[in-house]
């Protein structure tokens, strides 16, 4: 049987310690249950892939791109929708962006993505924040020494321009932007493998998106492969039913999950989501 890794920014800046930009509760417990468990399987894994939240200040989701009539930026959290936009309540800090600004926002509507969400900025490159927990990092590093493998590092939502949730494409992919479309070759080589672990940070938001897309490209039958470590996954506090929801449609679609200490020996459609 051949077993693939899929972890979803496994990053400091989604952990619970001291420091972190955009702390998710329990992500650290999430991280020692996952490398744990990596270190238990070893060899058992064939590919590890870890997709990284990748950003720079000037983003279109940061406070930083956008003002109001009194030249203040949206605290994190503001929600900015296409009437904000067309009203003027929220301008780009560049005016010569503005359309630019509003057509990506009718976009994510279109589209039936999120509401443009304001983030802190999080997951800048070069940054502590980028990186990978500590006890993920580790389990990764032993994994590749013992059996002479490389982690497959995919980053994602560098593009300034279009929120990057999903690991699979962007929410508004940018047709002169590669990085931002559909990534079959991913797709691809998991549906190649006959079982997908599946974990990471957030469990409300771009864990969520990921395993979606995939789902959306496997059929029926490729997406009971996907098995979600339920215990290695939390959601950004205030976006809990948002992670529920989730969790129930895609129980429903064919996802199975499990707690790492039972995987991969036991997983079930019916877990509890009490979690979420």
């Amino acid at each position: 049987m051949r077993l693939d890794f899929l972890v979803i920014d496994p990053q400091n800046d989604f952990s619970d310690a001291s420091g972190a930009a955009l702390p998710v509760p329990g992500a650290g417990a999430d991280a020692e249950r996952l490398a744990g468990l990596v270190d238990r399987l070893g060899n058992r894994i064939e590919r590890i892939h870890v997709t990284l939240d990748t950003h720079q200040l000037v983003d279109i989701a940061h406070p930083v791109f956008w003002r109001d009539d009194d030249g203040e930026r949206p605290p994190p959290f503001t929600q900015i929708t296409v009437e904000d936009v067309e009203s003027g309540r929220w301008r780009a800090f560049d005016a010569r962006l503005q359309q630019r600004a509003l057509a990506y926002v009718r976009a994510l509507r279109a589209n039936g993505r999120y509401t443009l969400t304001i983030w802190p900025p999080h997951c800048l490159i070069g940054t502590w924040g980028h990186n990978v927990m500590p006890a993920v990092a580790g389990a990764l590093r032993r994994w590749e020494e013992a059996g002479f493998k490389r982690v497959d590092y995919l980053t994602k939502g560098h593009n300034p321009w279009t929120e990057h949730y999903s690991a699979v494409q962007a929410d508004v992919p940018d047709p002169a932007d590669p990085t931002t479309q559909l990534n079959f070759g991913l797709l691809k080589t998991l549906e190649n493998a006959d079982l997908v672990a599946l974990s990471g940070q957030a469990l409300s938001h771009c864990v969520a998106n990921t395993i979606r897309d995939i789902a959306d490209y496997f059929g029926r039958e490729s997406v009971r492969k996907l098995v979600l470590l339920e215990d290695t996954s939390s959601p950004v506090p205030g976006f809990e039913g948002l992670a529920k929801q989730f969790l129930a449609d895609m129980r429903e679609r064919g996802m199975r999950t499990a707690r790492t200490v039972d995987f991969p020996d036991s997983t079930t459609n019916s877990g509890s989501i009490e979690r979420a």
